[in-house]
């Protein structure tokens, strides 16, 4: 067994859920991965049974998730902070540059709210934003960064699945001195991520989506040149470089990322999230990938041949895990619930079923959803 028939198999056993469902609800909240099911466990065990004793393997599950997400994407560990969530993420940066009136930001009206809403708030600050489709063809994008202090775009987005070229936008940045800013949540985990190659200067990602981590548990690059330029806009005991001193009233702030983490961590996150990160680069993004792309294209060949309405059009270069299709004639949210009564997860959104497969369903999944859909009448 070879291909993404292959890499399912060979790790399925690693989630329990499939014994239960035919999970294709990715993009909203994934299951756990046993990897990181067992590290929570453990904490959760050892707290139990001996308090704080052990937290020195507490502070090493914070670091490790740190090394773990510079490996994901090709930073380094002092860059990354550790962030309840996506949407915390975003507002750091937002909140936290030192914004002027007549700057100007390039945004894109598909956003998920999280990538949406902090940008347009700055309007009350005189930044001005420029608003684009994520569908624009590069070279309209390329006409409106000359002059725009900072672009914000999802690495995929959350509803029509569609992906969009980080190394081209952010080549499009670097060129005319704009910052570039990724919401990764809809393909951190599945699809390659290279701050450098793409030129990101600032990326935020939770991990209970692809990364098949826990809720409340996020991560938040900061290019190291662009630290000083950040401020902190929720400060406490952890923000100064000398947090450990309780009795110093220094607040010069930590020289790395971490000056972005306000207080005690979400320390049961970050064991489930290490581990399930650690899991993912053992299994190689790359096969990941391969997996994810040929189940969405198995939906997608499937859906059409059975007459629905699929949002866009895939291609290998934007096409995800994320495939989202409607029926003429039954609401989403019935289709969604017909689906949930034969164990197949899906989530209704703004009319549309959406399906997110990863890489552990395997292809008699598909076509057991496939079967469970009832044809289009013509």
């Amino acid at each position: 067994m070879t291909g993404a028939d292959g890499i399912s198999a060979r790790y399925r056993d690693e989630f329990p859920v499939t014994k239960e469902l035919i999970y294709l609800n990715h993009a909203a909240v994934s299951p756990l991965c046993r990897r990181a099911a067992e590290a929570i466990r453990w904490l959760a065990d050892d707290s139990c049974q001996f308090g704080s004793l052990h937290y020195d393997k507490w502070l090493e599950s914070q670091a490790g998730l740190r090394k773990a997400t510079a490996r994901l994407i090709n930073a380094s560990p002092d860059e990354i902070a550790i962030v309840k969530n996506t949407s915390e993420g975003i507002a750091m940066v937002a909140l936290g540059l030192d914004w002027k009136a007549g700057d100007r930001v390039v945004a894109f009206k598909e956003e998920f709210p999280a990538n949406y809403y902090p940008w347009l708030r700055l309007e009350k600050r005189g930044v001005q934003l420029t608003w684009l489709s994520i569908y624009d063809p590069l070279e309209k994008i390329a006409e409106a960064i000359p002059g725009a202090r900072l672009l914000a775009i999802s690495f995929v987005n959350y509803l029509s699945g569609y992906r969009v070229d980080l190394e081209a936008i952010g080549k499009l940045c670097r060129d005319h001195g704009c910052f570039y800013f990724v919401d990764a949540i809809q393909g951190m985990g599945v699809f390659p991520i290279d701050v450098e190659k793409h030129y990101i200067d600032a990326l935020a990602a939770d991990g209970h989506k692809w990364m098949l981590g826990p809720e409340g548990n996020g991560v938040l690059y900061v290019r190291r040149k662009w630290l000083d330029a950040i401020e902190p806009v929720e400060f406490g005991w952890t923000n100064p470089a000398n947090y450990a001193d309780y009795s110093s009233r220094d607040m010069t702030l930590r020289p790395d990322a971490g000056r972005y983490e306000c207080g005690t961590l979400n320390t049961v996150g970050c064991f489930g999230q290490r581990a399930s990160i650690e899991f993912l680069l053992e299994v190689g993004i790359q096969n990941v990938e391969a997996a994810v792309m040929a189940r969405a294209a198995q939906l997608d060949r499937g859906l059409r041949a059975k007459g629905y309405d699929v949002m866009i059009e895939r291609t290998a270069a934007t096409g995800s895990g994320i495939i989202s299709f409607r029926h003429p004639a039954i609401d989403a949210k019935m289709m969604v619930s017909e689906l949930k009564r034969h164990k197949i997860t899906a989530a209704p959104r703004q009319g549309w079923v959406r399906l997110s497969p990863h890489f552990y369903i395997s292809g008699d999944d598909i076509e057991q959803v496939l079967r469970a859909l009832p044809e289009v009448k013509k």
